[in-house]
């Protein structure tokens, strides 16, 4: 297992700590052995075409209206400090500080109003789809979870699910089951963060020396699967196989060494700019890089968490700082999808938690608000250049086609090939579970 750890601390006005928090960005929880995460590889085949999802998650819940949704005309307690600037689909404006984003939003497709949030600090939401009240037993399993489950791996040195957030500590809501029914062999893989894969290499290990721990390892498993009487060791060869697979193999190694990167490409994507905030949050605009990097090798679900976002105070001042880096390392990835031919299979979705509320406080901050929330999706060969939905004068209210999470995820799922009209997993009791709620894709994106 490789654990590179954050000595980062902080945490949200909730009480949730940021060393816990930021552990969401595998969509599951990690901390398991190569075994326990290949385990998810040997369910199904992998499908004959690499389809994959990056997941950007702005924990803590950025504020919409000073992104996505500005609002000019509000009154000055509402509209806040920054302007809109027009982008290059003639219509459609966001935020100042995202000039790079404005160059390509016909690359791009804005939700202003995602209305089904929860309002707690927990990314249960975005990596389900789903609330978390009235789960089945064992909790609804996460996206990177069920793209495990039902398409396996790519390529046997490649997991097919991984996640880059920092591994800090066990959060309180991982007890809702993440990932879920589908059990822990479906958690993603945990590099954490950048630096630290060489404990990923043999470390002068020789292939010989490594064979014969596995022979004696396997004479191990061997006995146990004798005095196993449930039937639970079998299988146990396979995994082994691929968790040697991946160590003996450089392609996961590789994709996460940045240095094999083109210099010229890796400044794209914001060199420098790879600090942590003296809160917690992690600035690592090379996760952005490090994600395509993944998906390219072979990786079909990635997921990673971006800055920390939950401005109850200084929130314009905060915002200056974080949304340039947001705005280097996003509209790197989608050049970088698109330049490398990948922009028809790998899509990109970037969202928190919930909204802002539209009135500013007395510390010029914006506090929860779960009425309404943004997204933007790109890439995928969805139909981009558009708005979905809108909001009432003040950014409070959806006014126009309110989006649920689950039609969000019903999209990426169409996209990846499968069909959540069809496609079900039997939970803990033997019952099938559709993978969203009752939602369909998106018409306007496919």
């Amino acid at each position: 297992m490789l654990n590179i750890y954050s000595q980062s601390s902080g945490g949200f006005c909730d009480g949730v700590p940021r060393r816990n928090f930021l552990k969401i960005g595998g969509l599951a929880m990690g901390g398991l052995s190569l075994n326990d995460v290949l385990r998810a590889e040997a369910a199904q085949k992998a499908g004959k075409s690499h389809k994959a999802v990056i997941m950007v998650f702005l924990p803590g819940g950025p504020s919409h209206q000073d992104m996505f949704d500005l609002k000019p005309d509000a009154p000055s307690e509402i509209r806040g400090e920054f302007k809109p600037i027009s982008t290059n689909v003639p219509g459609i404006q966001i935020c100042e500080h995202l000039p790079r984003l404005a160059k390509m939003m016909d690359k791009c497709t804005l939700i202003r109003s995602l209305a089904d949030c929860d309002s707690g600090h927990d990314a249960f939401q975005c990596l389900t789809g789903r609330s978390a009240k009235r789960q089945p037993p064992g909790g609804w399993p996460s996206m990177g979870s069920i793209v495990s489950k039902l398409e396996g791996c790519v390529n046997p040195a490649m997991p097919a699910f991984v996640g880059l957030a920092p591994k800090m500590g066990h959060m309180p809501w991982a007890r809702t089951g993440e990932p879920g029914y589908l059990g822990v062999a479906h958690a993603p893989f945990q590099p954490n963060r950048g630096g630290g894969t060489e404990d990923m290499s043999l470390n002068g290990i020789t292939l010989d020396r490594l064979g014969d721990r596995k022979t004696l390892l396997s004479s191990f498993d061997s006995l146990r699967r004798d005095l196993d009487v449930t039937g639970l060791m079998g299988g146990v060869d396979v995994f082994n196989e691929q968790a040697l697979n991946v160590l003996t193999s450089p392609k996961l190694l590789h994709a996460l060494d940045l240095s094999r990167e083109d210099p010229r490409i890796v400044e794209r994507y914001g060199q420098g700019e790879n600090r942590n905030r003296d809160d917690g949050g992690p600035r690592l605009t090379s996760h952005f890089l490090m994600a395509r990097r993944l998906v390219e090798a072979g990786a079909r679900v990635v997921t990673l968490a971006f800055s920390r976002w939950d401005y109850h105070s200084n929130n314009f001042g905060q915002l200056r700082e974080d949304l340039p880096l947001l705005d280097a390392g996003l509209t790197a990835l989608i050049t970088d999808l698109h330049e490398r031919g990948l922009d028809q299979d790998v899509s990109v979705v970037v969202w928190g938690e919930f909204g802002r509320t539209p009135m500013i406080n007395k510390q010029g901050g914006r506090d929860h608000w779960p009425r309404v929330a943004s997204a933007l999706l790109a890439c995928g060969g969805m139909r981009h250049g558009q708005v979905i939905g809108a909001t009432d004068k003040h950014a409070g209210e959806p006014t126009d086609r309110p989006v649920a999470f689950g039609e969000v995820f019903a999209t990426l799922y169409k996209q990846m090939g499968i069909d959540v009209t069809k496609a079900t997993l039997k939970d803990l009791t033997g019952r099938p579970q559709y993978l969203v709620d009752g939602n369909l894709p998106m018409a306007e994106l496919v």
